[in-house]
């Protein structure tokens, strides 16, 4: 199912304009650049980097130790918009876009988890930070942990939201539902991950999606929401915006057609030695069994009443469950 697109513009540069939309309403118009959008988060500023050969947007705010926060599919640092404010009466918040996300660059390649957890390793360490506690969602998940595996030096604890590092069960999903479990809502069913398979085309998802990417995110939205609000017109056209192009949609494809070599560094990867929380709603357990297999410490967080996105359905028992967990005292 896909709703209208609202009226809005951003007034930030991109690799290629966003389609007009005829529908969209001329009065309806509201700036969701990036330099608006984080005056809107008090003590919060727009950054920018050049490390491994990327130039990587980031948004930091905050005191105290480093807290670093990663996006996934297909968002953008704005995800984290609810529960940043809280995070950053602790910590010193650093939310950065992705290689190929939003005003972060989009190269050819270096998709794949571990190059983009050392994109993550070279802008901390560009800040001044030796070590920092990193946290992610979906994809950005699958790279926070990347970068606890290949930097554990520079890691001093790991949060997971949603989304494992991939590994061999994600080669054993089947193609097809089972009969009758498919929906347009994901419910208490498998989901189907139709998305992980037409991401890896080459070159027709951008021909059929640029410029009405919109279709693609209500639907996924409308799967995996508990609540639909929760992702607001506003967010919406956030997220149409970055991923509305060309450029933007190959780079986000780019991110699956990389778990194949994710797979095989997966097979590599030893055990991870500092604490681990796994939060996940339809994920949890699948969460909590993969990583539960490489990490010698972990916790575990079952976050009720929620889809795929909670850090923004339930953004005050996301944000607690992070404090709690990055407070405690080493065991």
């Amino acid at each position: 199912m896909a709703t209208a697109s609202p009226g809005y513009t951003q007034t930030s540069t991109t690799d290629a304009p966003a389609a007009t939309h005829a529908h969209k309403p001329a009065a309806a118009k509201t700036d969701i650049s990036d330099s608006t959008l984080v005056k809107s988060l008090p003590g919060f500023r727009n950054g920018y980097a050049t490390v491994n050969g990327v130039r990587l947007h980031y948004v930091i705010g905050g005191k105290g130790e480093p807290l670093v926060l990663l996006p996934g599919w297909p968002e953008t640092w704005w995800t984290f918009h609810k529960i940043m404010p809280a995070l950053a009466e602790h910590y010193t918040v650093i939310v950065v876009d992705l290689r190929g996300m939003g005003a972060s660059s989009k190269p050819t390649d270096g998709y794949d988890k571990k190059t983009m957890a050392a994109d993550i390793h070279e802008l901390t360490q560009s800040l001044g930070y030796d070590k920092v506690a990193i946290a992610g969602h979906d994809i950005g998940s699958a790279v926070a942990f990347a970068y606890a595996e290949n930097y554990p030096e520079a890691t001093d604890k790991l949060v997971m939201m949603e989304f494992p590092h991939p590994d061999d069960s994600l080669q054993t999903f089947p193609l097809l539902p089972a009969n009758g479990a498919y929906g347009d809502r994901l419910g208490s069913a498998r989901p189907n991950l139709w998305w992980f398979a037409f991401n890896q085309v080459s070159g027709l998802p951008e021909q059929l999606l640029a410029g009405r990417v919109r279709l693609e995110q209500d639907w996924l939205f409308h799967y995996f929401l508990v609540n639909e609000k929760a992702v607001d017109m506003r967010d919406r056209a956030v997220y149409e915006h970055a991923y509305n192009s060309a450029a933007a949609i190959r780079a986000g494809n780019a991110w699956y057609q990389a778990f194949p070599q994710d797979i095989s560094d997966n097979r590599n990867y030893g055990q991870l030695q500092m604490p681990v929380l796994v939060m996940g709603g339809p994920a949890y357990k699948w969460m909590k069994m993969v990583v539960g297999d490489k990490a010698v410490n972990m916790s575990a967080v079952d976050v009720e009443n929620s889809g795929h996105f909670i850090q923004e359905e339930q953004p005050e028992r996301v944000a607690k469950s992070m404090l709690d967990f990055l407070q405690s005292a080493r065991e």
